[in-house]
């Protein structure tokens, strides 16, 4: 039985691998980092946050391609060994139910709307900002920092 008309898109494994490799190779910008608290390091692969003592990479990543006005290069995580990839994709993620912001981009990459997720329910705010015809995806990104965590699309 379905219950929603999005899917969660965690960052690809081939994302998450290329960053590991990358990461042993001590390429500059891939940092091997740990994670010394509780909910500050989520992994966009398994779409958890890391327990304190996990080694994670951290690195840059466009979740907007290069060339749009709205093409960010920021830092995200992954977990530093391979995780499993997050694959309740037609439920929102509970760790992630405060302290985000859903952004609506249409096909040409351009924000249209934007709502924070915070004590509220991303489903309905989901719903909402999909209820648009020209939205594409939803990016959900961190309030405070602005890190991109996954993408929303309609199903």
């Amino acid at each position: 039985m379905q219950t929603s008309n999005f899917r969660i898109v965690p960052l690809a494994t081939d994302v998450a691998e290329n960053a590991r490799r990358a990461a042993r190779k001590d390429t500059s910008d891939h940092a091997i980092v740990m994670a010394d608290s509780p909910n500050a390091f989520p992994c966009r692969h398994c779409v958890r946050f890391a327990v304190p003592g996990d080694r994670l990479v951290l690195f840059p990543y466009a979740a907007i391609p290069a060339g749009h006005p709205y093409s960010e290069t920021g830092p995200i995580f992954v977990h530093a060994e391979p995780c499993e990839r997050y694959h309740a994709t037609d439920e929102y993620p509970a760790e992630f139910r405060s302290g985000r912001v859903l952004r609506a981009y249409n096909s040409d990459y351009n924000m249209i709307d934007a709502e924070i997720v915070n004590g509220s329910e991303p489903e309905a705010i989901i719903e909402k900002l999909l209820e648009k015809p020209e939205t594409a995806f939803v990016d959900v990104r961190s309030v405070t920092r602005g890190c991109y965590t996954f993408r929303i699309r309609r199903i």
